[in-house]
């Protein structure tokens, strides 16, 4: 039997997400039992079922609450059911603050759901088990339709994870790529308490669509411009982990005679910036203010009306690259030493153990970024034993942190700033505006001679939140 951590789980989904195969696996398990969305507003836990625990539609109505302590009390076992976003509100608002009822989220990429959802709407085939009667059928995409869609999924998923966090939860999140996995379902099965596991996934229900979207999706070429106003970077409404960062005051950069306050980002534009401001009145590096404390920003903001502050931004896969290439291959980074160890030990990062020379193969210098991409999205959820570093914490992370002091008031691209940043300094009343130099990116080779797809999506696995929030492009449509 499982053990009495909890009460029932509830598997938060959503339509074509997988939520059936995954029912099908937790139901293998000999004290588990998943009763389908028992909240469907249509029906009763599966499809033409309208009566439950001794409850219709009428009476789950009046009383949806009700129906979830009978489910508790009749049944044998752990319960569960799947609830959608779409789903009773009521259920959802006593279900998410209660520490005894388990939180699975499963996700899925959005727009594989979006596509999936239409194709079983129509062939009229929502579950497969026989891949001989699978029904195909091409879908038109409708961007307006999508985008409502990743609203109200957004909406609900920051939901969850608000309730989740005020209440002190922990959820098991699981993607639709790993519910074929047996190691992964018997790790959910552990956070359920289930004493069963399992040695494969169920095989009773069979993938529907596989293939390309290309061959899913009749205006696939105006679908994928549709996509640069929704949503370009395959996301899994995951809720996001880092870690909350500090102001970091002492490393804000004023200019003692004009009104130039530079809030640098680790890994983005800095050394060129700083030359640039030190270039203004001739002043010299040593003169720029740095290292100030909170009191000290205060007399320089107050002493400086109609200052401007800013910050410059990297692209992410440029950050990301740079930061690798400056902090990571280098032996003698003393402040990255024990980061670099545990990283090539630990997490197999497949770099050598001194600085590598430049005869350095290509495809090493490639397999070794990849590797390092593939490390930071796991760091930056909390779930390494390596510190989230400034020099590679998202730049949302670390814009954050400043707003608890200040936010800037430009937002600067680095390939923008030869531009922007003059003008912010004739805007501060200096007239002789010094020519701002390039501030290039570290590597053992150019980024172009390594880059490919599966380092595109790397970066944008572990940077989503900057691409989203800053609007990066990709890296090859810059």
């Amino acid at each position: 039997m499982a053990d009495s951590r909890y009460d029932a789980f509830v598997l938060f989904a959503e339509m074509r997400t997988g939520s059936n195969y995954l029912e099908d696996s937790l139901n293998a398990l000999p004290d588990i039992t998943c009763h389908g969305e028992v909240y469907n507003p249509t029906f009763l836990g599966h499809h033409n079922r309208f009566e439950l625990f001794g409850y219709d539609m009428d009476r789950r109505e009046a009383n949806p609450l009700g129906l979830l302590q009978a489910m508790i009390a009749q049944t044998e076992g752990l319960p569960g059911f799947r609830l959608f976003h779409d789903h009773d509100d009521r259920v959802v608002d006593r279900v998410l603050p209660d520490p005894r009822i388990a939180k699975v989220i499963l996700t899925r990429n959005p727009l594989d759901s979006y596509v999936s959802r239409k194709i079983a709407t129509a062939t009229g085939q929502w579950r497969l088990t026989d891949a001989r009667t699978r029904k195909g059928a091409k879908i038109v995409f409708e961007a307006d339709e999508f985008a409502d869609l990743m609203d109200r999924l957004a909406a609900f998923q920051d939901r969850l994870r608000r309730g989740l966090q005020v209440t002190g939860q922990a959820a098991f999140v699981i993607r639709y790529d790993d519910i074929n996995d047996p190691d992964v379902l018997n790790g959910l099965a552990a956070f359920l308490g289930s004493v069963g596991r399992v040695d494969t996934a169920s095989k009773k229900l069979k993938r529907q669509n596989p293939g390309d979207l290309a061959d899913k999706v009749e205006n696939y070429d105006a679908m994928l411009a549709a996509l640069r106003d929704v949503d370009r970077f395959g996301l899994t409404a995951s809720a996001d982990a880092e870690a909350a960062r500090g102001a970091a005051v002492p490393g804000f950069v004023a200019h003692p005679q004009a009104g130039l306050l530079f809030l640098p980002v680790k890994g983005a534009p800095e050394q060129a910036v700083l030359d640039w401001m030190a270039s203004i009145g001739g002043v010299g590096r040593d003169a720029l203010l740095r290292k100030m404390t909170q009191k000290d920003l205060r007399t320089w903001m107050k002493a400086n009306p109609g200052y401007r502050s800013f910050s410059v931004l990297r692209h992410p896969l440029d950050r990301a690259y740079h930061v690798f290439s400056r902090f990571i291959l280098p032996d003698d980074r003393p402040a990255y030493e024990e980061a670099r160890k545990v990283m090539r030990q630990r997490y197999k990062l497949p770099i050598p153990a001194k600085t590598p020379g430049p005869d350095w193969p290509e495809a090493q210098v490639k397999a070794a970024f990849l590797a390092f991409l593939e490390f930071l999205k796991p760091n930056l959820d909390g779930q390494t034993s390596v510190r989230v570093d400034a020099a590679w914490a998202t730049q949302s992370a670390i814009l954050q942190g400043f707003s608890q002091v200040m936010t800037p008031h430009h937002l600067v691209h680095e390939h923008e700033m030869a531009e922007t940043l003059p003008d912010l300094a004739r805007k501060v009343g200096i007239t002789d505006v010094p020519d701002l130099r390039a501030d290039a990116v570290a590597g053992p080779l150019p980024l172009a001679a390594i880059h490919d797809g599966k380092i595109e999506k790397a970066a944008i696995d572990a940077y989503r939140r900057d691409y989203l929030t800053l609007g990066f492009p990709h890296w090859t449509t810059r």
